[in-house]
């Protein structure tokens, strides 16, 4: 390579990561085992694990749309084995895959923060914060922690989503009806 060459390409080059970013990098896009996009089986394996570990007698169940099976809706109550926390366990599946998986949980105020440090851990530092809400990114799935309460009270809401698996939805919403003259 000529100097000029050289140097435009030095120029071109992206930053290098910073040790943080590779670390984040390298964790596993995921939360209490479960992860945006992920396949039903494996979500269902999980959610029937972590009903069944604590001795809870709750079931997934799961409800397809009323036009088509390749849509539907699963919820179950779990407590997680790791922690002991409760929480309501939601996903949207779309063709076998997960669009959103949803863990909802409400209690005092110290559950945000346990909340966002165990996420932290996890997942490193949120790219997007505002106000009552945390976001994690990566390409076109993403993890949100959003809370909301009043004085002593928080509910939480931990989103995981794929917006790729998402935008199959529109395959299977119902045609607009003709209008009339």
């Amino acid at each position: 390579m000529t100097p000029a060459l050289l140097f435009l390409f030095v120029l071109q080059a992206p930053p290098a990561a910073t040790p943080a970013a590779r670390a984040a990098a390298t964790r596993p896009f995921a939360y209490r085992g479960f992860a945006p996009g992920m396949v039903y089986r494996d979500f269902a394996a999980r959610a029937r694990m972590i009903a069944r570990g604590a001795g809870d007698s709750e079931q997934l169940t799961c409800q397809t749309m009323h036009t088509s099976a390749q849509v539907m809706d699963c919820g179950v109550n779990v407590r997680d084995p790791v922690d002991s926390a409760r929480f309501y366990l939601s996903a949207n599946v779309i063709e076998g895959r997960t669009s959103v998986i949803a863990l909802v949980d409400s209690g005092v105020v110290a559950l945000v923060k346990r909340r966002q440090d165990d996420l932290r851990v996890q997942l490193g530092a949120p790219q997007r914060r505002e106000r009552s809400t945390w976001e994690w990114t990566r390409g076109r799935r993403f993890i949100r922690l959003s809370w909301r309460g009043g004085a002593g009270w928080r509910k939480i809401s931990i989103t995981l989503n794929d917006r790729d698996v998402m935008n199959r939805i529109r395959n299977y919403l119902p045609k607009p009806k003709p209008r009339r003259p």
